[in-house]
């Protein structure tokens, strides 16, 4: 065979099945050609080997969520085959697929690390973003600078953002320079703010835990697959 014909199109032929489940089996990570997985089913071939999993299913792919360590840098860093953890604790395969539509969810303010979250669910996406103002975050800050009076106790409660009282939160010193805090319906520049009006810098800023989603041992710049029996 010479002239080349799309790979979904030669996996209908061989099963034999639809057009549509041949493309389901390929975006499911289930077909090889001379060995090495294809996910595209407008790939083209011509007398290559094709192989089809022997446990392949004709299904859509199951939206994924993935939770990544991210860097303090001034550009976010995105999800990628290459920065997937080996430990992965999901179990899930890794296929291109996950890595389209992608809606990061209550991003980390500029310059922070932490725990990023990027999804396709649509249920992830939509609680995450309803119920913002209600799930807690829990975050650890490298400060400078001298605490005024009562600012701990400000922090915890007390302090106004845009006009409007800001709820309570739970602040505590780990160290001398350390502060770990976690607060609930966190806004756009609200804990550079609230630094700010106890006489402290911030130096860094990570995301520990978001709801009962914690970063746990991730390592930096790395991500893993959120687990079907985890919720936010």
């Amino acid at each position: 065979m010479t002239e080349s014909v799309r790979l979904a199109k030669r996996i209908a032929a061989l099963v034999p099945c639809s057009r549509r489940e041949a493309e389901l089996y390929i975006t499911g990570g289930w077909v090889k050609v001379d060995g090495q997985v294809v996910e595209e089913p407008q790939f083209r071939v011509t007398a290559q080997k094709i192989e089809l999993h022997p446990k392949a299913a004709p299904v859509p792919v199951v939206p994924a969520t993935l939770l990544l360590h991210q860097a303090a840098a001034a550009t976010p860093q995105l999800p990628c085959a290459k920065t997937h953890a080996a430990d992965d604790p999901s179990g899930l395969r890794l296929l291109k697929h996950h890595f389209l539509h992608l809606t990061q969810c209550l991003p980390l303010e500029r310059g922070a690390s932490g725990l990023a979250v990027f999804s396709q669910d649509g249920r992830v996406t939509r609680k995450l973003a309803a119920d913002a103002g209600s799930i807690e975050q829990e975050y650890v800050v490298e400060t400078a600078g001298a605490l005024s009076t009562d600012g701990l106790k400000l922090l915890n409660h007390g302090l106004d953002y845009n006009g409007k009282p800001l709820p309570p939160a739970k602040v505590s010193w780990q160290n001398e320079t350390r502060l770990r805090f976690a607060l609930k319906g966190v806004q756009t520049g609200q804990i550079a703010h609230m630094f700010q009006a106890v006489g402290l810098q911030i130096v860094s800023l990570k995301r520990l835990r978001i709801g009962r989603i914690s970063l746990s041992k991730l390592p930096a710049g790395q991500w893993r697959y959120l687990m079907p029996s985890e919720r936010f």
